[in-house]
């Protein structure tokens, strides 16, 4: 019997003057996560893109839970997109988008 794998949500926050497309977003992730820890790092990894808004420069990726701590570094390391300077931030890290979408906007209200 296969073991469930657990999963953790991101926010990020992306600071740069530019806009770009969640293709571009995803391409520097993998490619910092595959520089830092290789292909089976990134593959261990579980990455996929969730939620992007290009004008609120914000995103949120899934991640497999024990590989957080690899992504994060990967993140933090991120210093380009398409070659313009860009920065990416963790903003909170949670086990569901419920909770996340919670921590990001405490005033919303949760809708169903």
């Amino acid at each position: 019997m296969l073991k469930r794998i657990k999963r953790r949500y991101i926010a990020l926050e992306i600071d740069s003057e530019e806009a770009f497309s969640s293709k571009e977003l995803m391409d520097a992730i993998w490619s910092a996560v595959s520089r830092l820890f290789g292909e089976y790092g990134a593959s261990q990894a579980g990455l996929t893109l969730i939620d992007y808004d290009a004008e609120r420069k914000s995103a949120i990726v899934r991640v497999a839970h024990n590989a957080i701590d690899m992504v994060r570094a990967a993140l933090a390391s991120v210093t380009r997109l398409r070659e313009k300077p860009a920065a990416l931030h963790i903003v909170t890290v949670s086990g569901t988008i419920k909770t996340l979408n919670k921590k990001i906007n405490p005033h919303k209200p949760v809708t169903r």
